[in-house]
């Protein structure tokens, strides 16, 4: 019976009553403790008290119930001053992680109409790419581990955080503190937005709700398509403010639920025609609702991401963007199991996204590429002329409104450039500028057959890092005869490499060393071959050469003399995110080697809905460059024929090789830094993970720290981009053996080395 009852005062204690964030730190420094203090009577780590003081997380039992007693000791010694709102947040009233039920929402109601802001209408077309967006001033949402509970309906006296009164909802939001975004102030809210960036929109027991971030959930009125977009538009208060000075507002963004897509005559599945084309048909009855209604749609019509606007008005913008998770909106590779959580959860996830990166506009590439338009739209508005009116003109920095047609050697197999070759020739590196991720391999020595182990490295974010203070062109390029190399110039120059010699390299000024060249891969092709030959490269490529310590020549050359650092908010916005969400998962930037291995392990159980955000803001990352060279999707494409992608501004498969080229050669630095300091050689690459073989299990094994500092220029365990982490490990015997099963005595061990499952060989990604 004793441990009958250890368990309901477990229970108990797991509901522990806290204060919101702001009166926990008020409480803290009231009595002069620091956050070391309280984080060593708690036994957690400093980031983790923090985290709880600004709203980030919330505490979990066993500490929960300790962390409530320090409080409530506290309270009793400095009372809050008269008036003052020291309500238990929301987030303190929730259920565990395990509890399956859908939550019984406890709402408000937008009772204010509320006139769009002022914008010009979204363009029609499909790749309509100019507007920016941004991140929601008001600050990111306080993190709960789950959905609101199913709870008991409060009596008419109780007050409750979300109304005055059961049965009486009021527009009081409820008290959930939020942490505000990098770069923003605690009184940056924007009130046209204070319900936050995008709701998920749910049907329960016969009633619409509109779960919003923080917590916060509206009463939905309408009874249709239109309705619901009026309603969001006039009384909702979703959208986010602008990233950039020249920017627009992002558009309010609502997700619907199965339950919501039934209730507002809607497909929950779209059917294998339907998913091909992308779209419901025209004469659907919603569709034709809309255009009742004076409703338009994109030319890709009503999908798994349609765009509902109404043309402009003068200044005045009106357009709601829709996500449908189960027409497959959120990509799994990048979402995970997203689309199965629960209104209250996906809000909270989606929400988090949204503050820390943007609000969704598509997939995460679509995402990506339009977070780089967020920070440097097209245009802006001129000085007042002479008569005090404003023009559009050119924004300094950006892509510009109008696309640019790529170098020869740059455009992909099928562009209209190339129409004129033959039909079977198959370009070669001297007609082809081809920056690929590394994919290389290379059979054991008889040293390396007796370690024990093959301990793989990741980088974080590589490419990323890779775009951080990389000067790429903003405009057309420029073709040169016999040019001086120039190493900050963007463009591609076609140069003979051949004569590098990784035997003997400089590593620093004057100093040269004797390497196995045979023993590394070349930096200059993706399979790390020698070049046999002239060839296309990127600017960073050419200029590693130099660094090397050889002499370059190039023969001609494609160069952007109007060039800039156009990815630097892009990295910046997107590194934040990461790092944010990392650290809400425990893994900080502060954190000593051992310490970060330690962190890293099991992370993404901590709290597996932050995990998501994670990697949606990775697939940012990667699918946002991906989309910078976009190639045709079927649309009865034939080759020599323009593409949709071709008509973006976006379009720009030069800064995609730019960032590529520096992302393989940063790794590469290393890689020749760790082999000159250390003598051991990588046995496999591939893209951002490195091999080698080791005795050990751990990178610390065989990375070449002294008192805690790594070897200046090579490998650092970290979280920050550009850091490594361990990305698995196992026996050699598995790597032999896994090459002699499948007589495969250069298979890329890089690949598979994450949990040893070999899937499908070599084959790509």
């Amino acid at each position: 019976m004793s441990e009958l009852f250890d368990r309901v005062d477990a229970l108990i204690a797991s509901r522990a009553t806290l204060p919101p964030p702001s009166e926990r730190k008020r409480l803290r420094q009231a009595h002069g403790f620091t956050l070391d203090e309280v984080a060593q009577a708690l036994q957690v780590r400093r980031a983790t008290v923090g985290g709880w003081e600004s709203g980030r997380t919330e505490p979990r039992p066993p500490e929960r119930d300790a962390y409530a007693r320090l409080l409530a000791k506290l309270a009793e010694l400095y009372p809050a001053e008269a008036g003052a709102d020291v309500r238990t947040p929301a987030s303190a009233r929730v259920q565990d992680e395990a509890t399956p039920e859908t939550p019984v929402p406890a709402t408000v109601t937008a009772t204010e109409t509320r006139t769009p802001s002022p914008e010009p209408a979204p363009d029609p077309s499909p790749e309509h790419t100019s507007r920016a967006t941004s991140e929601q001033n008001t600050g990111h949402p306080s993190r709960t581990a789950s959905p609101p509970a199913r709870s008991r309906p409060p009596s008419t006296t109780e007050q409750t955080s979300t109304g005055t009164a059961a049965g009486t909802p009021s527009s009081r939001r409820p008290a959930v503190q939020k942490a505000a975004p990098a770069g923003t102030t605690a009184d940056g809210d924007d009130s046209r937005f204070e319900n936050g960036p995008l709701a998920v929109v749910d049907v329960q027991d016969g009633q619409v709700y509109a779960y919003c971030v923080g917590g916060l959930v509206l009463d939905v009125p309408a009874k249709s398509i239109p309705a619901l977009v009026d309603w969001t538009l006039r009384e909702a208060r979703l959208g986010q403010p602008k990233l950039s000075g020249p920017g627009k507002d992002a558009d309010p963004l609502l997700v619907l639920t199965e339950a919501a897509l039934k209730r507002y005559g809607l497909p929950v599945a779209l059917t294998d025609e339907e998913r091909r084309a992308g779209r419901i048909p025209e004469n659907h009855k919603v569709v034709r609702h809309l255009a009742r209604s004076e409703w338009k749609l994109t030319k890709r019509g009503f999908g798994p991401w349609a765009r509902i606007y109404r043309p402009a008005q003068g200044a005045e913008r009106a357009c709601v963007q829709l996500c449908i998770p189960s027409w497959h909106a959120l990509d799994s590779r990048h979402w995970g199991q997203a689309a199965q959580l629960p209104a209250a959860a996906l809000a909270q996830v989606l929400g988090l996204y949204a503050t820390r990166v943007m609000t969704p506009r598509g997939s995460t590439a679509v995402t990506g590429l339009e977070l780089m338009t967020a920070f440097h739209p097209p245009t802006r508005a001129s000085a007042p002329d002479k008569d005090g009116k404003r023009h559009s003109e050119h924004n300094p920095g950006s892509l510009g409104r109008d696309p640019v047609d790529c170098a020869p050697c740059e455009a992909p197999d099928g562009h209209p450039l190339l129409k004129d070759l033959p039909r079977f020739h198959v370009r070669g590196p001297g007609e082809k500028l081809f920056e690929e991720a590394c994919d290389w391999a290379r059979p054991l020595t008889d040293d390396e057959c007796m370690r024990r182990n093959l301990v793989g490295i990741d980088v974080n974010m590589a490419f990323a890092a890779g775009a951080n203070g990389l000067i790429v062109g903003l405009g057309a390029p420029t073709h040169v005869e016999r040019p001086r190399f120039d190493p900050k110039l963007p463009g591609s120059w076609l140069v003979d490499l051949s004569h590098v010699d990784l035997s003997r390299v400089k590593v620093a000024k004057d100093k040269w060393v004797e390497l196995d060249g045979d023993l590394l891969p070349s930096p200059f092709t993706p399979k790390g071959e020698r070049p046999e030959g002239p060839a296309w490269y990127a600017t960073p490529t050419v200029a590693y050469a130099v660094e090397l310590g050889y002499d370059v020549h190039p023969v001609e050359a494609w160069v952007r003399p109007d060039n800039g650092r156009y990815l630097d908010s892009w990295y910046q916005r997107l590194r934040d995110a990461y790092l944010a969400t990392m650290a809400d998962l425990g893994v900080t930037a502060d954190l000593a080697p051992e310490e970060f291995l330690t962190a890293m392990d099991g992370y993404r159980d901590r709290d597996p809905q932050l995990a998501l955000v994670v990697s949606a803001v990775k697939a940012t990352v990667k699918g946002g460059l991906g989309k910078l060279r976009e190639r045709p999707r079927g649309e009865g494409w034939r080759p020599g024929e323009p593409w949709r992608a071709l008509s973006r501004p976006t379009w720009r498969p030069d800064i995609r090789a730019a960032v590529i080229s520096r992302t393989r050669i940063n790794l590469h630095r290393k890689i020749v830094k760790h082999a000159a300091f250390t003598g051991q050689y990588p046995i496999a690459v591939l893209s951002d993970c490195v091999v080698y073989a080791t005795d050990g299990t751990s990178p610390l094994d065989f990375l070449p720290y002294r008192d805690g500092k790594p070897l200046p220029g090579g490998f650092k365990l970290g979280v920050n981009p550009g850091l490594v982490k361990w990305e698995g490990t196992q026996s050699v015997l598995w790597g032999e053996g896994v090459r002699e099963q499948f007589d495969a005595p250069e298979l890329n061990l890089a690949r598979y080395i994450k949990d040893g499952t070999v899937t499908d060989i070599d084959n790509g990604e």
